[in-house]
């Protein structure tokens, strides 16, 4: 197996590796070069094509920041605002219609627990590197991941879900709830009282 198949097949693998190297720097470069570009100029849209092949329209307000891009799969109609980093060593899969709060991460690399296993050391030709592994996240369709969340390697979050602001996500989180904290654990199901709707003061010309 190839160092990248390691990785995406969630086994220990080589981060230094030549092939997983080279895509990473390429990816950081078009992110660089993404977050200087004025948000109405046109060539941010090429910069993407290249970054995120798996992009499906989805908006990225930027700055952004991603470790490869091209493990990240997005549906259509998503949005993400200010500052998304996205660490996709493992597949991230993100559902239509969900929308990302500013400041959020997303993270799948997983480093050994013990400090001894978690150091760096040298291979057989010089080259330092450690050992880590991924776990690939999915979010479903329709949620609202909201500012300043983190969601963690080997998560997934259910269609239509709602994570609030600055939680820690460590485990799954089940469709249609309201979810929080660190960690992150269900509040509440939502409910039709949940609508907009069903808040006068919010259209006050009706």
């Amino acid at each position: 197996m190839t160092e990248k198949e390691k990785m995406l097949a969630g086994m220990i693998y080589d981060p230094a590796d030549e092939q997983l190297a080279k895509r990473r720097t390429y990816a950081h470069k078009l992110c660089n070069a993404y977050n200087v570009l004025d948000e109405d100029d046109p060539e941010r849209g090429d910069i993407l094509a290249e970054l995120l092949p798996h992009r499906n329209g989805a908006y990225l307000q930027g700055p952004i920041f991603f470790d490869y891009g091209d493990n990240t799969h997005f549906g259509k109609g998503c949005y993400a605002n200010f500052n998304l980093t996205v660490l996709d060593c493992a597949s991230v899969t993100i559902g239509d219609n969900t929308f990302i709060g500013c400041g959020v991460s997303i993270v799948t690399p997983i480093h050994p627990l013990l400090a001894d296993e978690r150091k760096m050391y040298s291979r057989t030709d010089g080259v330092l590197t450690d050992k880590e592994y991924a776990k690939p996240i999915t979010i479903g369709n329709d949620c609202w991941i909201a500012s300043n969340v983190t969601i963690c390697g080997g998560v997934t979050i259910g269609a239509g879900a709602v994570i609030g602001a600055g939680a820690i996500v460590t485990r799954d989180i089940p469709s249609g709830v309201f979810a929080a904290g660190n960690p992150c654990r269900v509040i509440r199901k939502l409910t039709e009282a949940d609508s907009i709707y069903s808040k006068p003061q919010l259209f006050p010309d009706k």
